[in-house]
This record gives C-alpha cells, structure tokens and sequence, in this order.
C-alpha cells in the first residue's frame, strides 16, 4: 500500500462544499469528479452522499493515490477511479453531474476548453456541472488573496492561472450549458453552476 497523498485544502473546503452540492444532487444519481487529486473529495462526498455513484478520475499520475484512499474507505459507491485526460477521448459514462475542484487554474486554455467541450458531449439534458474555486470577474480579482495566488501560479507555470467567468460562460454556452449561479465559498472561493439545456 502506497503513502496515501494528502491536501489540507480539501480537508478545509470539503464541509461548505458538502453543504451547496447536498441540495443540489438530491435527485442526482452518477456524479464524475475531474482532477480528484488526492481522493480525499471523493471519499468523503461518496460517504456523506450514499445515494450516489461517485466516479472519480484524473490523469494517470494520480489514480495510484487516488486508489489508495478510495480502498481505505472500502464504499460501495466509489467505483475504480478513470484516467481522463480532458484533451483526449473522454471514457463512455452515463452520469448526470460533473463536479471538479480547484482544476481550471492549473490548466492550460487549451484544456479548459476541452474540459467544457468533453461535458457538453457527456452530459444529457438537464445534467449540471459544478465548478469549484477561485475565478476572476471582468477581467479583476475579487480579492487580493486570489490576485497573490495567481502571481505564485504563475510563477510556477506561466500558462495556468484564476480564469475569468465570462470566458468559462462563453465556452459553457458553446456547449449548450446554461449558467444558473454562484454560490460564494470561503477564502474567496466560488461554486459556479451550470446546467445543460
């Protein structure tokens, strides 16, 4: 058994994010989380929401840790973790909810356009995407918290970075995603809603 991997992030977001998602997927019943990182959403999600399927995925690099914690908690709700790779062919899924976590400021532009091209082709109609994390509005911070992070992520990778919403809706419309609303989140983070018409 590998050294399970660990983020105090998920650890802090996980029970405000709980109590959007909890509402919103009550009559949801397969969920696909892109970029699970570490699997410690998915577990805990999966345990609080038992009525739901929780898929997690990311690229191959991470399933090992991803594994590690999903066979820990040994639920019946949490299937073997996918490899997707958002720029390449998206597994064959039915679900009805696509929910991801603090990815779109790591990607490249060129992924989150085919993060949002790959949903509109999954998703049926009435199917919703909930998007975690932190995202500028008319081309400014919202705080200046997130405006430092960006300068770090930057520095890390020049072509990652916070993302504004008008470019996210504009890709989410493309897809025939509708934008429902926003629900703000703890240390300047947001949830954005969107459903597939």
């Amino acid at each position: 058994m590998i050294n399970k991997p660990y983020s105090e992030s998920c650890e802090q977001n996980r029970e405000p994010i709980l109590a959007v998602l909890q509402p919103l997927l009550a009559d949801s019943q397969t969920v696909l989380e892109i970029g699970s990182g570490t699997g410690q959403h998915a577990v805990y999600f999966a345990s609080e929401l038992p009525h739901l399927i929780w898929q997690s995925s990311d690229c191959s690099a991470y399933l090992p840790g991803i594994h590690s914690w999903l066979d820990e908690a040994g639920l019946a709700n949490t299937p073997d973790p996918l490899e997707l790779d958002v720029t390449k062919p998206w597994p064959q899924l039915s679900v009805d909810t696509v929910f991801s976590a603090n990815t779109v400021h790591i990607m490249h532009w060129p992924m989150v356009e085919a993060l949002f091209a790959g949903m509109g082709s999954l998703l049926p109609t009435g199917g919703q995407f909930l998007l975690y994390g932190p995202f500028n509005y008319n081309g400014s911070y919202s705080s200046d918290s997130n405006a430092r992070f960006d300068i770090w992520l930057k520095a890390r990778d020049p072509d990652s970075g916070i993302k504004d919403f008008e470019r996210l809706d504009h890709l989410a419309q493309a897809a025939g995603l509708n934008f429902i609303r926003l629900y703000p989140m703890p240390a300047n983070n947001q949830i954005l809603h969107w459903q597939k018409t």
